[in-house]
């Protein structure tokens, strides 16, 4: 299943997992600290050309139409990692709940790595 799905009085709404995975990594993005989502060569050698798909995070919707989203991200150097990913983690359920109305079972942070980053 490749779209979560809701009937209303004018038709069907179809919410494809690129977009879950956009809104996730656009979120994750916000937080203070995190440096960028996605913590492989190949998905920042497709980000630097303009291609951004989710930057290497996974979307699964289970039978109950509920969604486990997996985050992959890199933070900057100096800021505490687990508070940082908490923040994550808090930052997507709420764009999650605003923008689709989506029952969220999991959001999973995983730190791939750490990079040095400016500290504002």
């Amino acid at each position: 299943m490749h779209r979560e799905e809701s009937r209303t009085d004018f038709g069907t709404i179809r919410i494809h997992k690129n977009v879950i995975a956009s809104i996730a990594a656009i979120s994750a993005m916000e937080i203070d600290g995190v440096k960028r989502v996605g913590g492989s060569l190949r998905s920042g050698i497709f980000e630097f050309i303009g291609h951004k798909s989710g930057a290497g995070i996974k979307v699964e919707i289970d039978k109950h139409e509920e969604v486990k989203v997996d985050v992959p991200i890199v933070i900057k150097y100096g800021f505490n990692v687990p508070e940082v990913a908490n923040k994550v983690q808090e930052s997507i359920r709420a764009a999650m709940e605003k923008m689709t109305n989506l029952s969220i079972k999991d959001i999973d942070v995983n730190v791939q790595g750490i990079e040095r980053g400016e500290r504002e």
